[in-house]
């Protein structure tokens, strides 16, 4: 059965439907360029109400395995590719991507140039797409609010361990969660819209989380989000990373089609280390925003120059566009954590700035 992939401004690309699949469905379209981790991207909250397209030809030849999921479910509204494995050629694979789309009734596109694709997303930045039997044109309604759907409504409780994180959910993949517990601690994950329950749980110290869409989705939370991060120990990944930067009084601003990849170089601007990072974002820093904060520029994207992290001259916060924690990717960035961790090692509360 045939399908079509329509975009805003009316390029259509039409390709092979994927099983039940009956009701358009309608997203901003984006493109990941990375050859492998598409089970990590498909259950990302971070991709919530996004089409994405894969520009490597085949996917999903390893299959889909029980260990690397980033939440429960796929999070995509749709998924378009060039080719779509039916076997899964992996002794830990439990089933094939195929299979696995249709179970979640996630639609697909096959047999589509997704190089064309990207080339058309890159010239007319991201937009609007629509998923259908026929070419549909888009609405002009663009996607707002992700972050409601992506974060959880209730809390959570992981590892165990003297010394104590707390999560701030704005769509967290589980492998944060993870990097966390391997370091022997106690994780309690707190919705952003509960922001306040941190102090609750006095911790060591605050994660804010990866998550989807605008930062400025989140503004109502930004005077209590700097309240935490005045009294604790904070690291920001990818969201909360703009999140941090907007508390503090910067701008963000969306790019014309995101970073979205296991490739991307960001350069320490202390060290001049260059490394290899996983990002998924459409949103940055407004790098011109930050001269009248606090806040100074730890690292830089090498092949566009814009915001890639922050920290705070005399407290214990720093903030990456980046994913430390890959997954999928290079796991180049993992100090990351490290130096976190050691900024716990102060004591908590306002004295620990004196």
């Amino acid at each position: 059965m045939q399908g079509f992939l329509t975009l805003q401004e009316g390029q259509s690309f039409q390709g092979e439907a994927s099983d039940h699949w009956e009701t358009p469905v309608e997203g901003e379209v984006v493109f990941f360029t990375g050859m492998t981790g598409y089970q990590e991207v498909l259950t990302d909250p971070s991709y919530k109400g996004q089409i994405v397209v894969f520009t490597y030809p085949l996917i999903g030849n390893y299959g889909i395995n029980e260990d690397d999921f980033e939440s429960e479910k796929p999070q995509v509204s749709g998924v378009v590719m060039m080719q779509c494995a039916e076997t899964a050629y992996h002794y830990q694979a439990t089933t094939s991507l195929k299979d696995y789309l249709n179970k979640w009734n996630v639609p697909f596109l096959t047999e589509v140039d997704t190089r064309e694709v990207t080339k058309s997303i890159r010239s007319e930045g991201t937009c609007q797409a629509v998923l259908g039997h026929q070419a549909l044109k888009p609405s002009d309604t663009k996607t707002v609010g992700q972050i409601y759907q992506a974060s959880k409504q209730k809390g959570a409780a992981y590892g165990e361990g003297a010394r104590h994180i707390a999560v701030i959910d704005f769509g967290y993949k589980g492998s944060i969660v993870d990097q966390l517990v391997e370091k022997g601690v106690r994780v309690s994950v707190v919705p952003f819209t509960n922001v306040h329950k941190v102090h609750e749980l006095n911790p060591d110290g605050v994660v804010l989380s990866n998550g989807p869409g605008d930062p400025k989705d989140a503004t109502k939370f930004l005077s209590e989000i700097k309240g935490v991060l005045e009294q604790y120990p904070s690291l920001g990944i990818c969201f909360g990373h703009q999140v941090i930067a907007l508390a503090y009084g910067a701008d963000t601003k969306k790019l014309t089609f995101g970073h979205r990849g296991a490739n991307h170089p960001v350069k320490d601007v202390q060290t001049g280390r260059v490394f290899i990072t996983s990002q998924n974002h459409n949103y940055v820093v407004d790098d011109a925003s930050l001269e009248n904060t606090v806040l100074e520029v730890s690292f830089s994207h090498v092949n566009d120059g814009s915001v890639e992290g922050l920290m705070h001259p005399s407290k214990p916060i720093l903030s990456a566009q980046f994913h430390p924690e890959a997954s999928p990717g290079p796991e180049d960035a993992l100090w990351l954590f490290d130096e976190f961790f050691t900024s716990l090692n102060k004591k908590k509360g306002v004295q620990m700035y004196a």
